[in-house]
């Protein structure tokens, strides 16, 4: 009865080790219908109406691994099936972000990311500000004669023309003034 029972548990032994050998030669080989990496991450036949096989494809496997620990498959795949096809590749890609974002940085996620950028964003638009008020400020001086556009006092300039019709072009030629630095470092004609 043992003799009976070992050939039965040494056959079948056999044949899981001659099934294995197969099926770890199939696997080294590439097939043309590989499993999605959702499906060999989760050791599981990938069928043709796998949700996950379009979003999770075989040469990316640390995408559903990251999207697996933050997330949970089943969760995922809940979610897959709720939303409408047209809608299920922006979700992955989001998925797939959040999930990156939340192994680095375990505790804000991608809320860190977004509270960095928007700092980032209002300073930016703080810095913009400044320089249309700074350049709304020169173009008013350009715009108008006489106006002290360098902060050097009152433009008194005298015009030369060189030529005549369009071929001609018209120049100034700066007056001397004098003045004093005030203790601003700010140039004050003096007025003569």
């Amino acid at each position: 009865m043992r003799s009976s029972a070992s050939s039965v548990t040494s056959s079948s032994s056999i044949s899981t080790a001659s099934a294995f050998t197969s099926s770890s030669s199939s696997t080294s080989s590439p097939s043309p219908t590989s499993p999605c990496a959702a499906c060999k991450f989760l050791r599981r036949k990938c069928h043709p109406d796998c949700v996950f096989a379009p979003y999770f494809p075989p040469d990316n496997p640390q995408k559903f691994a990251h999207v697996h620990k933050v997330f949970g498959a089943s969760n995922v795949t809940k979610l897959l099936n709720e939303l409408s096809p047209y809608q299920r590749e922006d979700a992955v890609n989001s998925l797939a972000y959040e999930a990156d974002m939340r192994l680095r940085d375990p505790i804000y996620g991608c809320v860190g990311v977004i509270s960095i950028l928007e700092q980032q964003l209002r300073q930016l638009q703080i810095d913009l500000a400044r320089a249309k008020y700074e350049l709304s400020k020169y173009q008013t001086a350009a715009a108008t004669p006489g106006v002290d556009f360098f902060g050097l006092g009152r433009n008194n300039y005298e015009t030369a023309e060189i030529g005549s019709g369009n071929f001609g072009f018209q120049f100034q030629k700066p007056s001397t003034t004098t003045g004093v630095i005030d203790e601003k470092q700010n140039f004050r004609p003096s007025l003569n």
